[in-house]
């Protein structure tokens, strides 16, 4: 198994997770994600995050993580902010959301100070995952959301 940051010619295998990652979340099932939206929010001119995909040997997409930097963070320094780690189930308990991880993390303590993330309260699994790497619940914040019409 091997992490590498995506290019443009993974956004089709990234549709077909996005569709996982909504089904898993209750959406629809597996509908792919918009492929054009995918290459505008990745490799387009404002670029709003980086996405690093876990591949069998074979080549195939196992999962992937999806970041973005934050400034600032403590004084000046950047932060990461995980925005989604994501397993395909067939891969699940293998490593990869471990190896997805530490890559997440290297890619932090290259460009600052620390990583943040959220995780749903109602998913132990993911919970027991993080804790069990030395992560802890973060109890000074709290999380608001605004929809905003397009």
């Amino acid at each position: 198994m091997r992490v590498e940051e995506a290019t443009e010619a993974d956004v089709g295998a990234l549709s077909q997770i996005l569709g996982e990652v909504e089904a898993y979340y209750g959406g629809e099932d597996a509908v792919p994600g918009n492929p054009e939206q995918i290459q505008d929010a990745l490799f387009g001119p404002a670029s709003a995050a980086t996405v690093l995909i876990a591949r069998d040997d074979d080549g195939e997409a196992l999962g992937f993580a999806s970041y973005s930097k934050l400034f600032p963070a403590a004084g000046a320094d950047m932060s990461l902010f995980l925005k989604e780690l994501f397993v395909r189930e067939r891969a699940r308990r293998q490593g990869v959301g471990g190896q997805l991880m530490d890559a997440v993390e290297a890619a932090a303590a290259a460009v600052g100070s620390r990583l943040e993330w959220l995780a749903d309260v109602d998913n132990p699994a993911a919970l027991a995952f993080y804790e069990a790497r030395g992560a802890r619940q973060s109890r000074g914040k709290v999380v608001y959301r605004v929809e905003v019409p397009r």
